[in-house]
């Protein structure tokens, strides 16, 4: 018996715990997490709603539908990044359309239209065809 089979037996009755092992192979699989970018949108609206109930918006890489999520982290966690204020750790979540999972960096945080038409000739190349609603 090899590690990696010592090594799923003694956890696989975890859930919790991903386990990625090849049997056959002898090699931890690669599994690589597909990335979005969020928006998280503020303004005149946000001012009277607490901060953790704001969504933050992607479009899947997946499939292409227009997703939300809650975010996660107080605005005061965004940091000034080429112009904007983003949260470069990001959020990870599954698309409800295809249920494939997905990252959703950089959220980017967007206050009125002048910055969302701004944040769509920066990022516009990253951007996938459909348009990020507004």
């Amino acid at each position: 018996m090899n590690i990696f089979e010592e090594l799923y037996r003694s956890v696989r009755w975890a859930h919790h715990i991903p386990v990625d092992v090849d049997l056959k192979e002898g090699k931890a699989m690669d599994r690589r997490t597909v990335e979005a970018i969020g928006v998280r949108r503020t303004g005149w609206a946000a001012l009277d709603r607490d901060p953790q109930r704001d969504t933050v918006e992607y479009t899947c890489p997946h499939c292409g539908a227009q997703g939300q999520k809650n975010a996660r982290r107080e605005r005061a966690q965004y940091h000034f990044t080429d112009g904007f204020l983003q949260d470069l750790q990001g959020e990870a979540t599954h698309c409800r359309t295809c249920n494939n999972p997905l990252r959703v960096v950089p959220v980017v945080l967007l206050h009125d239209q002048d910055e969302t038409r701004r944040f769509e000739a920066v990022f516009s190349e990253d951007l996938p065809a459909l348009p990020i609603a507004s």
